[in-house]
């Protein structure tokens, strides 16, 4: 989930959502996640207030860094990242190997 900052400055992700480190499947190693992990299971790496523990760390995947929170993807805050959870679903299948 995103909340609105001060005019110019990029979203940035509500505390409580964790849809970006749990609906997408990862293909690459993630410490403590050797082989990546399916989409919909949490990563190991969110902690209890689903924060990443590899945020800004060089071992956290590309694939992750390069995901950031916009509106169309995050929903309206207060959600729970329902909206978010949907959205990257449907991006997961949209993408998904045929």
């Amino acid at each position: 989930m995103i909340h609105k900052l001060a005019s110019g400055d990029p979203p940035r992700c509500h505390p409580g959502c964790g849809a970006c480190c749990t609906a997408p499947s990862i293909s690459s190693p993630i410490p403590g996640m050797p082989r990546g992990k399916p989409a919909g299971v949490p990563c190991v790496q969110l902690d209890e207030r689903l924060r990443c523990r590899l945020f800004g760390r060089p071992e956290r995947p590309a694939v992750c860094a390069g995901l950031r929170p916009s509106a169309e993807m995050c929903g309206p805050p207060g959600d729970g990242g329902a909206h978010a959870r949907r959205y990257l679903a449907r991006l997961e299948q949209a993408t998904a190997p045929r």
